[in-house]
Order: structure tokens, then C-alpha cells, then sequence
């Protein structure tokens, strides 16, 4: 696999931890609440102490900064470093295509584009220090959802869905996509679990119960907890008054309280390596700090790296550990200047790589892969967690 920037890889990954937790709230399929819920969600975190950002990441519907009360019409300042200055509402920091569009002009965005303005969001904004940054999804699983995934450490990610049966099948499919691209699943929400009686508060289950709580068994993975269906959720909504502030004591607000408790828990569980690193060897400095393995945990995830003369030492989340020489991972990358990309044949003559070849600097790439720049200059190959786990070498002892 190539990169195509690979010092802005690393020097992103240098410059992201202050943006604390980086959680997707993403759905398979639209109408089911998803921006409701993050909105709602920001807002508690919020209400709890923590220092909070939303990105509006979905560039084609935004819909944030109308549900928290931000004006649309007015464009962000600039800081004197040239960073977009996020909108803030109850607490929460924001930055969304609505504040560079308008409500009535569409974003008409390619690939490219949409991958420059996520970029932008995230990298290009004065966040200042923060607890957590929420990432609002557009549905299903497109563009923005794998350059979220592939380009940004992202702590993990929840899935919404309603009780109906559709709904929790694409959402399947949404969390596999991310399973895919080894981004953690933190937990599944069911939105719009009943209906609350705005005159006796009964909850009355309209398309069906329990459905996230039984398809988040079925995956393993948590499930965090339903929200009710409450007329003033809408009303909240459309007044940019959020039902957490306006009805705090509501079932529906209590709902997104004990989500948003949950969600902390699972994401300071973590399980892997902290993410993002930028681990100059030489001198030490940004080499991650070491998690502890789990009984029946994956093998694909790492939760130890050191480096010493004999290699790279891999501790895994399934207590394995494993030795990869320094030429070996230089022979064993898949960047196009080192493998045809549409053949998979060698380019790379191993003649030419040094016997006393070593890294220089590691970095993480989201949270399926790192970077390795080497001794020779080279700098461009991305490193899958698989395809390290899958590289032949003698198991190590003491990581």
C-alpha cells in the first residue's frame, strides 16, 4: 500500500493529540437520528466538564450548527496562524459546511474536494485543547467515511440505528466497514427505541424492541443504551436548543446521560496502542506508551512496540509477540516504488538494501497501520497491522 504525502502522515500524527478522543458517530443509513444523537451527545459531554468539538463531516447535509442554534449565514474568522476559528454553542466547539455555504447553496464536491475539506476540519481549525472531538458521518459508507478512517487515528466509533429490522441490517454493514479499516467499535445506540406520551410520559414501542441490543450481542460489541421517541427532541432541534439543556430531566435526556457515561468508560478502555504517535528512535521522543494484552484478544492489534538491534518487537493484543528485522520490513514494503501495483511483483532489489539498515521514525496511520522511515531515505510505505501479524518471524519473549 502507498502513501501518497508520508511526512504529512507523520507530522499529523505529531500535531493530533490535542484533540483528545476522536469519535465517529456514523449509521448505515439516513433517517435514523444520527446527528440528533451526536448533537445531544456533545452537549452532555459538555454538561460533564469535558472540553468538546463536533466536525459537521457530513459535507452534503449538514445539519449540526442549525440543531445547537449557530447561525449558517455568517462565514468563521481566521486566527493569526490562519486557522479557522470554530463557531461555539452550548459549550461546544463546531465547524460545519453550513458555515461556508449557506442554508440554500449545495456542496457539489468530488472525491478530491471532499477529502480537502474533511483535512481542512480537523487539521486546519483552532480547536485548542479537547476531551473529545465528535465526527458527525454522513450515512451509509462512501468517501468521507474511509478518509475519516484511513487518514485519522480515530479512538473508535459508535453506530446508530432505530429498532427496525432494515435499519439494524445496514447498520451491520456500516460497522463492518469500519471493522474493516480497524477503527474500534465502541458501542451501538438505538434511536427512537418508543414513543413518550408528551401528556402521561408512557413509552409506547412502535416499530419494535430491543433490536440494537440484541444485533450488539450478535457482533459482540457493547451496547450503549435507546433513546425514546420524544416530540421535543424535534422541537428542541429546530429552535438550536438541544433537548439536554431544554428538558434535562426528560427519559430522552436522562437516555443521552447514560449514553454519554458509557461512551467515556468505552473509550478510556482503549485496548490498543494510543493513537496518534510520532516515535522519532533515535532519541525516544513520541514512542507510544505500551497497553496490556487481553485474553482473547485480537491478533491484529497491537499493544506493545519496541525496537532494538535484533528489530522491531510487536507485542499483540492476543499476547503473541513477534520479531521483524529491520531489512525485512524494508524488503517487505508495498509502496509503488517497491511493488507493481497491479501485478504485486517486486521492484525493490534486495541487493540494494544495506545489511545494517535501520528505522529512523515510526508513526501511526490511522489506527490499522503505521509508517516507517528508514535509514536509506525511504519513507513511503504504509504498514498494515495484518500484514505485519502475517510477516514469518520468530516469536520474541519480554516486550
Amino acid at each position: 500500500m502507498s502513501s501518497t504525502t508520508p511526512q504529512s502522515d507523520s507530522d499529523q500524527a505529531g500535531h493530533l493529540a490535542h484533540l483528545g478522543r476522536m469519535i465517529a458517530i456514523s449509521s448505515g443509513k439516513g433517517g435514523v437520528g444520527k446527528s440528533t444523537v451526536a448533537a445531544n451527545m456533545a452537549v452532555t459531554l459538555a454538561r460533564q466538564g469535558l472540553r468538546v468539538g463536533v466536525v459537521d463531516a457530513d459535507l452534503y447535509g449538514p445539519s449540526i450548527p442549525g440543531m445547537l442554534g449557530i447561525p449558517g449565514d455568517t462565514p468563521p474568522a481566521m486566527s493569526p496562524e490562519r486557522k479557522v476559528i470554530p463557531a461555539e454553542a452550548h459549550g461546544v466547539k463546531v465547524i460545519s459546511m453550513a458555515m461556508l455555504s449557506g442554508d440554500d447553496k449545495p456542496a457539489v464536491l468530488r472525491g478530491p474536494m471532499v477529502t480537502k475539506y474533511l483535512q481542512m476540519f480537523i487539521t486546519q481549525v483552532e480547536w485548542g485543547e479537547l476531551d473529545f472531538l465528535l465526527l458527525d458521518l454522513p450515512p451509509g459508507t462512501g468517501d468521507i467515511q474511509l478518509t475519516l478512517a484511513q487518514a485519522f487515528p480515530l479512538t473508535g466509533a459508535i453506530v446508530v440505528s432505530t429498532p427496525q429490522d432494515v435499519s439494524l441490517k445496514i447498520a451491520r454493514r456500516g460497522l463492518r466497514m469500519l471493522e474493516q479499516v480497524s477503527v474500534p467499535i465502541l458501542g451501538i445506540v438505538e434511536n427512537m427505541s418508543g414513543f413518550t406520551c408528551p401528556s402521561c410520559g408512557e413509552v409506547t414501542h412502535i416499530f419494535h424492541q430491543g433490536g440494537g441490543a440484541k444485533i450488539a450481542e450478535s457482533l459482540g460489541v457493547p451496547f450503549l443504551g435507546a433513546i425514546p421517541l420524544d416530540p421535543a427532541i424535534v422541537d428542541s432541534g429546530d429552535s438550536g436548543a438541544p433537548l439536554v439543556t431544554s428538558a434535562p430531566q426528560s427519559p430522552a435526556a436522562q437516555a443521552y446521560d447514560a449514553i454519554a457515561t458509557a461512551l467515556t468508560g468505552a473509550a478510556d478502555q482503549g485496548g490498543g496502542l494510543r493513537v496518534p504517535f510520532d516515535w522519532h528512535i533515535g532519541d525516544g521522543t513520541g514512542k507510544p506508551a505500551a497497553a496490556s494484552p487481553a485474553p482473547g484478544g485480537a491478533p491484529d492489534r497491537p499493544v506493545a512496540l519496541d525496537y532494538r538491534a535484533e528489530g522491531l518487537r510487536i507485542g499483540w493484543q492476543d499476547g503473541t509477540e513477534q520479531v521483524i528485522s529491520a531489512r525485512d520490513l524494508r524488503l517487505s514494503c508495498r509502496c509503488a516504488a517497491c511493488r507493481d501495483e497491479m501485478s504485486g511483483a517486486a521492484l525493490l532489489n534486495p541487493e540494494t538494501v544495506s545489511l545494517d539498515i535501520v528505522p529512523t521514525r515510526i508513526w501511526s496511520v490511522g489506527n490499522y497501520a503505521i509508517g516507517i522511515a528508514f535509514s536509506d531515505g525511504h519513507s513511503s510505505g504504509i504498514y498494515t497491522f495484518t500484514a505485519l501479524r502475517a510477516l514469518e518471524t520468530p516469536e520474541a519473549e519480554d516486550v
